[in-house]
């Protein structure tokens, strides 16, 4: 595991989906399911837009947007910086 973000440390090797999916599992999945929440991948596009759902407590919260693009967002284009934009999917 790589000590900043818990993902496996093999990046180089893996798909952009697995990467998304490592991020997705080791940091902001235990973060939304902390507050009752949890997120969902749907795809990427051709263009390495992340399409995502959110759920639970998450879904309809009026912080949602902010939830998807000041926080999941970030820190996937911070750790992935091939990452074009995060697509909020109801």
């Amino acid at each position: 595991m790589c000590e900043k973000c818990g993902c496996s440390g093999t990046n180089a090797e893996q798909t952009l989906e697995q990467k998304v999916t490592d991020l997705i599992d080791s940091v902001i999945r235990p973060a939304l399911q902390g507050h009752g929440g949890d997120v969902e991948l749907i795809g990427i596009d051709d263009d390495k837009n992340i399409k995502l759902r959110l759920q639970g407590a998450c879904q309809g919260c009026p912080g949602a947007a902010m939830t998807m693009k000041a926080g999941i967002e970030r820190l996937l284009k911070e750790k992935l910086p091939e990452v074009n934009k995060v697509i909020a999917v109801n």
